[in-house]
């Protein structure tokens, strides 16, 4: 019983190894934010309820709004964001840069709301 075995890596733990990697490396390109097909995704920019403006994720662009308040939309890089807003609190302003569909930002003050739609067949976003 005084023997002292050492333990090697025999060629099928190489190839379980690199398996297993490959596997996570799949999953964690599928289910990140911002992956996948960006195809097909839309902004929608509605106010007072009313859809006022929709044109593709991809396309750059810089929106003025007017309201009760001015907000400026800004489309670029695939992202979405309300960068300026003159609104009391300015949470619209806070939320940052979207991108993925289901995500959207409200501006309540000026009852602005920007939707990110399409490009994917999930059915809701949670987070």
């Amino acid at each position: 019983m005084g023997k002292n075995q050492s333990l090697s890596f025999q060629k099928g733990d190489f190839l379980a190894i690199i398996l297993v990697v490959a596997l996570a490396l799949m999953v964690a390109l599928l289910f990140l934010p911002g992956s996948g097909s960006k195809q097909g995704t839309m902004v929608q920019i509605y106010q007072n309820g009313v859809l006022t403006e929709e044109l593709p994720l991809s396309q750059d662009r810089k929106m003025e709004l007017s309201g009760a308040y001015h907000c400026t939309v800004t489309v670029k890089d695939g992202k979405v964001a309300i960068t300026d807003s003159d609104c009391p609190g300015e949470d619209c302003v806070h939320t940052g840069w979207i991108q993925s569909p289901g995500r959207s930002i409200v501006c309540i003050p000026n009852r602005v709301e920007v939707r990110v739609t399409g490009g994917s067949d999930v059915d809701f976003v949670v987070g």
